[in-house]
Parts: C-alpha cells; sequence; structure tokens
C-alpha cells in the first residue's frame, strides 16, 4: 500500500508541477494527466489481478500491458498536441517523468506483492 501512496503523492506533485508550468501548462497537464491515470491504474490492476500461486508474473503481465497501453496513448496524445498547437516538449517531458517514477513504484510493488503471497520469483 506504500507505493499507491507514494504514486498518487507523485501524481499530485507532477499536477501541481504542471499547472504552474506557464506556456508548457496545457501540453504537460495532459502529459501528467494520462501517464498518471494509466500507472495508477496499472497499480490498481496489479493488485486486483495479482493473486494465487503465480502473484509476480501476473504482476509483470499487467506491467506489461500497462506499458503497452501507455506506448500508444503517448502516440495519441503527442499528435493531439502538435494539432491544437500546445506544448510538445511540456506534454513528453511530463509524460516521461511521471511513467519512470510510476514505473519504478510498479515495479517495487509488484516485488512487494510477491513476498507478501510467498513466492520465490
Amino acid at each position: 500500500m506504500r507505493q499507491k501512496a507514494w504514486a498518487v503523492g507523485g501524481v499530485a506533485v507532477a499536477l501541481a508541477l504542471a499547472a504552474s508550468s506557464g506556456v508548457h501548462r496545457r501540453g504537460a497537464l495532459l502529459g501528467v494527466a494520462i501517464s498518471g491515470l494509466t500507472g495508477l491504474l496499472s497499480m490498481q490492476a496489479m493488485g486486483r489481478f495479482a493473486r494465487g500461486g503465480r502473484v509476480v508474473h501476473q504482476a509483470l503481465a499487467v506491467m506489461a500491458l500497462g506499458f503497452l497501453v501507455r506506448l500508444l496513448l503517448v502516440a495519441l496524445g503527442t499528435i493531439l498536441v502538435v494539432k491544437t498547437g500546445e506544448s510538445v516538449p511540456g506534454f513528453v517531458v511530463a509524460f516521461f517523468v511521471v511513467y519512470f517514477v510510476l514505473a519504478g513504484l510498479e515495479g517495487a510493488y509488484a516485488q512487494r506483492l510477491g513476498r507478501s503471497a510467498g513466492s520465490q520469483a
């Protein structure tokens, strides 16, 4: 649960920073929103679906699926930002900073799920 709390706090801080980023504001807010939402949903899905004997494998499968969804959404978000004339650097930086922070927390969460289930993976 500690990783989920850190993730929510990190997304909240990122949203506040994006909101105060001047000309990059809209692009940054979109980047944080997409990356933060998908990351938090991924962690929630990990907790829900990682049950039974293969907890770590199921958690990693959720992480992989989350990565593929983010890959699609970053492409769509970049297209949207370009078409609307918003800040592409703001979007990309915000998206990937949040993504890497949440990816680390997701990995730690998957490891914790494995330990709590008694898995040796």
